[in-house]
């Protein structure tokens, strides 16, 4: 879901900016729920107000809600076929390529400077070896995101900007 609320959001209708979803993706995981629905829902809100949120949240719940309800219809007469179990497998595969690719361009927009690299490294060996909540992960990395903005080499841009032609 998240791919596709990124491709839709940002590319297709541009509700909002890569940078903008990135904090509807960070207060979605903050929140209780599942994070596209949350997600949709602010994006939602954002653009037509409590209409918007309702509408931005059902579009999210009712195709899954449909596809999942007729799958458990059929699941059960099938689910010990070696052939269904292999495709569920590649069907894992290919959330996992779908995740990672939208986390590769978000991580694009948003690791621009050393503090966001010192910030994303530190996030997460703590999310891999420790059993913190991401809630808190977030927290951390905002506040720290607050201090380092302040600290001028960790501030620095990793990429030189490009230089415009200057005017005579």
């Amino acid at each position: 879901m998240l791919p596709m609320l990124q491709k839709e959001v940002v590319e297709k209708h541009k509700w909002a900016t890569e940078e903008e979803l990135m904090d509807y993706y960070a207060i979605g995981q903050c929140t209780p729920g599942v994070i596209a629905i949350n997600t949709a829902t602010f994006v939602g809100f954002n653009e037509a107000g409590i209409l918007g949120a309702l509408a931005g949240t059902f579009g999210v719940i009712t195709p899954s809600l449909i596809i999942i309800t007729v799958i458990a219809l059929f699941i059960r007469n099938f689910a010990t076929y070696p052939v269904v179990q292999h495709a569920l497998s590649g069907i894992t595969v290919a959330v996992f390529a779908l995740v990672l690719n939208a986390v590769l361009k978000l991580a694009k927009k948003s690791i621009i400077n050393a503090g966001a690299v010192l910030i994303l490294v530190v996030v997460f060996i703590v999310a891999m070896f420790t059993e913190i909540h991401s809630a808190w992960l977030i927290v951390g990395a905002g506040i720290f995101g607050a201090l380092f903005s302040a600290v001028k080499v960790l501030n620095t841009p990793l990429k030189k900007p490009e230089n415009k032609k200057e005017e005579s």
